[in-house]
């Protein structure tokens, strides 16, 4: 029985391979090999996508996030509100920034943030709300911003996992403040190493994102900001602009797939809910099982990969012991950590392979659970 891909990053090179290989060679041809003509390309290219007036590609999705919180004037004693059920880098940017990240539990359907509990975890030195569209589907940010107005507040969207959803007709990453987005390889739009880019409507606060990015400054020897060495490599986005014409076509794939998948397995496993008003890209294709441990060391016997995004909270990392925060705190966070299991999800994912994972979760879910 052949071994099935959980990401499919070669069959996707094979099918691009001609349009990839001719947009590499022209950066190798031109030798602009930091900040070419193909970022500036990339950045209309995405500005326009999303529909906001910025883009500025950065080096990691990491540092997108950095930038911003940066840019926005975010540092030590200030706090920023977010989710402790999320990758590392959404609370470490907030600390490498000096500020304090402050938990809100998620709410169990959607594993974004539970907007109801925004409002009891403000005070006076809450700076941002960073809400996650973790998986591939955004959290109410109808309800998110107007909290955010009425306590004056900067929202960044942590959108690592959800470039190309839409929530109510708008793009993930042009409905806040800021939006932030990751390249990172396994990502739905993915470069060949890491990347990431940032988006938004204000020119002020662009131009000091753009400027952080290099260094604290726009022009050569004139440094207003404290900023880093976070631009995006030209060969990168040689990647990205090939890869970008199937895009659309992609996230079709995903959204099809990711339905196939909930129709079969509802009723036997809890599967990712989509809130009214949006789309969901499926980053991770993520189904909740109480002994999801033992589900995956059988899924694996049968050749079927699938990962754990995340096996556990923020506020149980050593790193974020300071905090205070003990387990018990965010239920739903911890709950889910522990029952979440990731499935075989990418755009080439044939009807068979599928039909082959979700045949053993029936047949591993009927004896099991």
């Amino acid at each position: 029985m052949h071994s099935m891909e959980f990401i499919d990053l070669k069959q996707q090179y094979l099918r691009y391979k001609a349009e990839i290989g001719e947009r590499m060679q022209r950066v190798l041809d031109h030798g602009q090999f930091i900040m070419g003509p193909e970022i500036t390309e990339l950045e209309q290219l995405l500005s326009n996508y999303v529909g906001v007036k910025h883009c500025i590609t950065v080096a990691s999705g990491t540092d997108s996030l950095e930038i911003a919180l940066r840019a926005l004037g975010i540092g030590p004693g200030d706090e920023v509100i977010t989710v402790p059920f999320t990758w590392i880098s959404t609370a470490e940017a907030i600390g490498l920034v000096g500020a304090k990240p402050v938990f809100v539990d998620i709410e169990p359907a959607t594993f974004n943030i539970d907007a109801d509990l925004i409002e009891p975890a403000i005070s006076p030195r809450t700076k941002a709300l960073l809400p996650v569209s973790l998986f591939g589907q955004m959290p109410d940010y109808d309800r998110i911003n107007a909290i955010a107005a009425r306590h004056g507040l900067a929202v960044i969207e942590d959108a690592a996992q959800s470039f190309g959803a839409r929530q109510r007709g708008r793009r993930s990453c042009g409905v806040t403040t800021a939006g932030s987005t990751s390249f990172f390889p396994a990502k739905p739009f993915g470069c060949y190493g890491d990347g990431g880019a940032l988006f938004s409507d204000d020119d002020a606060l662009a131009e000091r994102m753009r400027a952080i990015r290099s260094h604290g400054g726009q022009k050569r020897h004139q440094y207003p900001y404290l900023g880093m060495n976070g631009r995006f490599d030209t060969l990168q986005a040689a990647v990205l602009l090939a890869k970008f014409p199937r895009f659309d076509w992609e996230l079709e794939a995903r959204t099809r797939i990711g339905e196939r998948y909930s129709a079969a397995l509802r009723g036997r496993y809890a599967v990712p809910e989509v809130a009214a008003g949006n789309t969901h890209v499926y980053a991770q294709y993520t189904i909740r099982a109480p002994d999801r441990d033992r589900l995956a060391g059988q899924l694996k016997l049968e050749g079927i990969p699938t990962a754990v995004y995340y096996p556990k909270c923020l506020h149980e990392q050593p790193v974020f012991a300071h905090l205070g925060y003990r387990f018990g705190d965010f239920p739903e966070s911890e709950r889910a950590s522990r029952e979440v299991i990731s499935l075989p999800m990418h755009p080439f994912l044939s009807e068979a392979e599928q039909e082959r994972v979700i045949s053993a979760l029936i047949s591993l879910g009927t004896e099991k659970y």
